[in-house]
């Protein structure tokens, strides 16, 4: 198991690397950059700039030096002095921008992946099992409902029913007092009071493919010769359903941990919009749009090494629970 865990850990070094280089390419790829926006707001507003000042900011902001050696510079600072490199739209360092928001971003993503699995593999459990059955139909039609509806509308329901009926706005993940205030035990309880409504939300799609994706594979285990011989034999139904069909089913469920995290964090910024979250995805979304490339550059390689951890973790699991995996990927 050591030794496919280390094989698996030297695979990923020129992995990230090529990921890095990838990003730092397509941020590049937009015509111009964020100084030519700053310098164009700069003329609307009636601002004079000239040659000399151009230069000089273009200094500033390193983008006077060629595209591979901003990157080299970019990777030294982030790998030897854990420097992401400075937000032109915040004047900040990236770190500082994306401090406390990243975090909160992880823990509702954790959340929301807890709560996901926690609802939807009972549900999708039971569904098998209990295949046709009116509870089964129940399911699988609010399953339908929640992959259908995007979450942006549901938190926007969600936002408007309890302000029309309680008048109290649940959006934001802080009380008013707290916003903006140093971390403290009454900030804590204020977030703790209010995640529960981003979890719900974010999670809701994930648990509906859940749901559909755990009854699908339990049904296609309960149906194998091993099974159908087992009961012929008076193996107890518990026994027989957790002692293997579960246990082969999941597979396909623990291999989505690698892009699931990073998709909840990603797929959410709307989300985080609608219900005004101090999170990334408000952040990510105007440095795209302003062609802040330190600090978007920042978000998607955090969000590319998320992917690659989870992958990571699905193969170890997998490996756990199948020997199959580890034999079979030493052998490669």
């Amino acid at each position: 198991m050591l030794n496919y865990i280390g094989h698996r850990l030297l695979q990923l070094i020129p992995l990230l690397i090529a990921i890095s280089i990838i990003i730092f390419v397509i941020i590049q790829l937009p015509p111009g950059n964020y100084l030519t926006t700053y310098i164009q707001q700069l003329e609307l507003s009636g601002t004079a700039v000239n040659q000399s000042e151009v230069l000089n900011l273009q200094h500033q902001y390193g983008l006077d030096q060629p595209v591979y050696v901003q990157y080299f510079i970019w990777m030294k600072n982030i790998l030897f002095h854990w420097d992401f490199g400075n937000s032109f739209q915040w004047q900040e360092p990236v770190t500082k921008v994306i401090g406390d928001r990243i975090g909160l971003t992880m823990l509702i993503a954790i959340f929301s992946l807890i709560f996901t699995w926690v609802i939807a593999i009972p549900i999708g459990i039971y569904s098998a099992v209990r295949q046709y059955s009116i509870f089964d139909y129940i399911f699988t039609f609010i399953g339908y409902i929640g992959l259908a509806v995007p979450n942006f509308l549901i938190a926007l329901v969600i936002v408007f029913y309890v302000f029309d009926h309680t008048g109290l706005a649940i959006s934001g993940l802080f009380a008013p007092e707290y916003v903006g205030q140093p971390w403290s035990w009454g900030k804590i309880v204020s977030m703790l009071e209010r995640i529960w409504v981003p979890v719900v939300i974010v999670g809701t799609a994930g648990t509906a493919g859940l749901i559909r994706t755990t009854r699908a594979m339990l049904l296609d285990e309960l149906g194998k010769q091993y099974v159908i011989t087992a009961r012929a034999k008076g193996v107890a139904e518990k026994k027989l359903l957790f002692k293997y069909p579960i246990r082969l089913a999941i597979n396909p469920l623990v291999s989505t941990i690698g892009w699931t995290l990073p998709a909840l964090i990603s797929g959410s910024a709307i989300v985080e919009i609608v219900l005004n979250l101090p999170t990334t995805g408000p952040v990510l979304l105007n440095a795209l749009m302003n062609q802040d490339m330190y600090l978007a550059g920042s978000f998607l390689l955090i969000l590319s090494v998320l992917t690659v951890i989870g992958t990571l973790i699905s193969d170890i699991l997998l490996a756990w629970i199948d020997p199959r995996i580890r034999f079979g990927g030493m052998e490669e």
